[in-house]
């Protein structure tokens, strides 16, 4: 365990055996808001009926879709108790959507916000619901979650076992803000009523990054947990989302990022621990990023002059000091050897492979600790 990664921990992990068959203490809201989805909805509410050990409530909001979504909704609220169904009479955006699930609607213990295209893996919410009742100041818990394009490709079958890693949530907010990545997708998330109540709805003015966001906020007031082993929930990669290039793609995700850190440093209190120099630290980590994908990209020869430019515009614009940075003086050299030169000498191999094994050693982390 790094250094970090153990001034992170608040406590050590604890390997847990499968839970008993008796229902947890309280009640997990799950609001699944539906545009167009009517073709996954059922497969998604069947699927959190299904948790074991845990009660639940559903409320399914059809933001005036087009397709059949409101008829099935209707079928399945009149199915089962437990299931809620609202229809907009106009489209209200998936924010406001959201804001009605989560903040107007839902009253219980826990709340989770579940996109009707995914799904949560067996035991999901009962892992969740277990470290926060052991844990009041655990105010959300998140495990792994994973990509999928057909359902056919997840896993049969859960292990049984688990472990559990508790983080204070001021430091496991400022680890986000220092390597500037989100290590959540979304559906892998279970949030406690009250603290979800206390921090608000997601923000209007961010409707692309809203997400990262929304986990500093909910860590500046409570701790976090994180399910070590088995997955927690299962995120749904649709093949149009594919039709971005790398470099575009790349791009969008670090301007949303960095709108996501403006906007929580912009509206924190709490100034002696989130300063301005933890602000700066984020959007260097975000700038870095960029100037390393262009780097990359005249290593490879695949210049897209349009999103390079965009790239290290944004670069320039976000950080007046980019100039000290190393991996500007990288890009810098690339630049007056040209792309087909980097590409054909592979002169830059050694750095690059530095940067390949540390980003490798990275995601095996955030498998291991979730950070």
């Amino acid at each position: 365990m790094t250094n970090s990664i153990a001034e992170a921990v608040a406590e050590s992990h604890v390997t847990r055996p499968a839970l008993g068959r008796q229902s947890l203490a309280g009640t997990v809201d799950v609001v699944i808001p539906c545009y167009n989805y009517a073709r996954y909805l059922r497969r998604c509410v069947e699927n959190v009926l299904s948790q074991s050990e845990v009660n639940v409530r559903i409320l399914v909001i059809d933001d005036a879709s087009t397709d059949e979504s409101a008829e099935l909704g209707k079928d399945l609220e009149a199915s089962d108790g437990r299931v809620n169904f609202h229809r907009h009479k106009t489209n209200k955006g998936h924010i406001a959507t959201y804001n009605e699930g989560l903040i107007d609607w839902s009253t219980s213990e826990y709340v989770m916000l579940l996109s009707a295209d995914d799904l949560l893996a067996p035991g999901s919410l009962s892992r969740a619901v277990r470290l926060m009742d052991e844990d009041p100041g655990i105010g959300m818990v998140y495990g792994r979650a994973i990509h999928f394009f057909k359902e056919s490709e997840l896993p049969k079958a859960e292990p049984q076992r688990y472990s559990v890693l508790r983080y204070s949530g001021t430091k496991w907010a400022a680890d986000r803000c220092r390597t500037g990545l989100n290590v959540i997708t979304s559906p892998e998330v279970v949030v406690r009523g009250s603290v979800q109540r206390k921090v608000g709805g997601y923000r209007t003015d961010l409707p692309h990054a809203g997400d990262l966001e929304m986990w500093l906020r909910i860590a500046s007031v409570s701790n976090i947990g994180y399910v070590r082993g088995p997955a927690q929930a299962y995120y749904r990669v649709h093949s149009s989302s594919m039709q971005r290039t790398k470099f575009k793609s790349s791009l969008s995700d670090l301007v949303q990022r960095k709108a996501a850190y403006d906007s929580f440093f912009a509206h924190t209190e709490d100034t002696a621990i989130f300063d301005e120099q933890l602000h700066e630290r984020a959007i260097r980590a975000l700038v870095r990023e960029a100037l390393w994908d262009v780097c990359r990209a005249y290593d490879h020869n695949t210049v897209d002059h349009a999103v390079v430019d965009e790239l290290v515009d944004f670069a320039t614009k976000a950080y007046p000091e980019v100039a000290s940075l190393s991996e500007y003086a990288a890009l810098r050299r690339r630049q007056v050897l040209g792309p087909s030169f980097c590409n054909r000498t592979q002169l830059f191999v050694l750095p690059a492979s530095y940067r390949y094994v540390a980003r490798w050693l990275r995601k095996e982390r955030w498998k291991r600790f979730g950070i």
